[in-house]
């Protein structure tokens, strides 16, 4: 299974060199911070599963905090009897996130095509931060424990920080050419696993004052992250005047056309031999591609399913990696938490590498096909990891390297190289959709995922819980 449309065969390095401004790099900070923090809020959640247990069963109340009354209501955080209940509880809100997050991303694809893309990415952060505050912090100084509420806060949490990846996404692809974007979207793509680095680096370190301390910290940073994206992102090269990708180079950058901005164009007199999807009649408004056009162009469901199985294992190390550590060897919370890091790490690398070897290749799918095939070696071997968090460590960054890269790729480039295919030419907004479309369903997959991880390590032990993800 390949991309379509063939890459062009002219040296990464060149057109990146020729369109490289401080706007690019601006661009390119601001973007990979925005996601960052998202991450990084999902990550305090699963980075704190232990203590959020603790207090949710018998015999855990917070002593610190001035009793209110009725005692039923404010005080009583018994919403289990036992950690195995908690623990499938919380296995049940990481599903109710992935499932809303995934049905957000389906809508904001869409979305993202048809208004400003800041203003969607920055809504989207400043009320995800509001909401992570009211589940992990305000409950708790309330001592208010309610299994609907945080479902529900859950659900519209999911919603909002769908709006964050397409965005992220297409606003990259309107400011870097299909030169090098496997190394530059390799390199980028990495903002989820540095997010999780965030997450679990600000956690550990305010953890001992209470776990709603943690979730006020990322929630606060993610904030004024949104504020900052508000009032600093530019979507497009036009918004400061700077030509169309392509534009300058019609005879030695054929490629570089190929990520002309989603945003309205009033430039319709390029060269036909350029690799674009800007519309040629005489609408200069923006086309948004549908739904249905979106699945129907090649290598689109494909894809999607693939990611489907492979961001069903990567988010389950996402979500559960801490929680097993601390439960299976007994290390300290905020050990485990800062050993989880090397995951990310290898994903960070391999992201790198990996894109980096595609663009060389010129071509995406064999690179991940013999990636996966290492990671299942991988996987095999550190569901036998012994107690000894050195070991566990290196076998965790290249079990991270194997399944974070092809996962960073299929989210990031390879989701830009479909949007941007011929066959869509003539529409100028497609790529946030098909980013939205692909992402969507690998959610889909990840959703189901979390509560079978759950469900298996409740009944046949965390060996099992490997097997599922050898067999995915």
């Amino acid at each position: 299974m390949a991309v379509p449309g063939s890459l062009r065969r002219q040296p990464a390095s060149r057109g990146l060199v020729s369109h490289c401004t401080h706007h690019h790099i601006v661009v390119f900070l601001l973007t990979f911070f925005s996601y960052s923090l998202l991450h990084a809020s999902r990550k305090t959640f699963s980075n704190i599963k232990v203590s959020i247990s603790s207090q949710w069963t018998p015999y855990s109340l917070n002593s610190t905090a001035p009793e209110l009354r009725p005692y039923e209501l404010w005080n009583s955080s018994h919403l289990f009897p036992n950690a195995e209940e908690a623990t499938l509880f919380l296995g049940t809100l990481d599903s109710i996130f992935l499932f809303s997050y995934a049905v957000g991303l389906f809508v904001s694809g869409i979305v993202g095509d048809r208004l400003n893309l800041r203003w969607v990415l920055s809504f989207g952060m400043c009320s995800s931060a509001l909401v992570v505050f009211s589940f992990g912090t305000l409950t708790e100084w309330l001592h208010f424990y309610n299994k609907w509420f945080y479902c529900c806060l859950w659900v519209v949490n999911g919603l909002l920080q769908s709006t964050g990846w397409p965005c992220v996404v297409a606003v990259m692809g309107n400011w870097f050419g299909k030169a090098g974007r496997g190394f530059v979207f390799g390199l980028w793509s990495a903002c989820a696993s540095v997010g999780n680095i965030l997450g679990a680096f600000l956690a550990s370190c305010v953890l001992k004052y209470g776990y709603e301390y943690a979730f006020l910290v990322t929630a606060s940073v993610q904030f004024a992250g949104g504020v900052i994206v508000f009032f600093g992102l530019l979507t497009s090269p036009k918004e400061v005047g700077l030509p169309e990708l392509g534009a300058d180079e019609d005879e030695v950058s054929v490629e570089e056309d190929a990520n002309r901005p989603l945003m309205g164009s009033d430039d319709v007199d390029d060269d036909d031999r350029n690799y674009s999807i800007q519309a040629t009649d005489n609408d200069n408004q923006p086309k948004a591609i549908g739904f249905f056009q979106a699945c129907c162009l090649p290598g689109v469901v494909l894809y999607s399913l693939a990611y489907a199985c492979l961001k069903l294992v990567n988010y389950s190390f996402f979500f559960w990696l801490p929680f097993y550590l601390s439960s299976n060897f007994g290390w300290k919370e905020a050990e485990a938490d800062q050993l989880s890091i090397w995951y990310d790490v290898g994903g960070i690398i391999g992201g790198t590498i990996q894109g980096l070897i595609s663009d060389v290749l010129q071509k995406r799918a064999p690179v991940l096909a013999v990636s996966l095939l290492f990671a299942v070696g991988s996987l095999f071997g550190y569901s036998r990891s012994p107690n000894n968090k050195r070991v566990n460590a290196v076998i965790m960054t290249i079990t991270g390297f194997f399944i974070g890269g092809p996962s960073n790729m299929i989210s990031s480039a390879i989701s830009a190289d479909l949007g941007r295919q011929d066959l869509v030419k003539g529409s100028s907004e497609a790529l946030a959709t098909v980013t939205g479309i692909v992402d969507g369903t690998g959610s889909i997959g990840a959703a189901v995922g979390q509560y079978l991880v759950s469900l298996i390590q409740e009944n046949l032990k965390w060996v099992w819980v490997f097997y599922f993800f050898i067999l995915m």
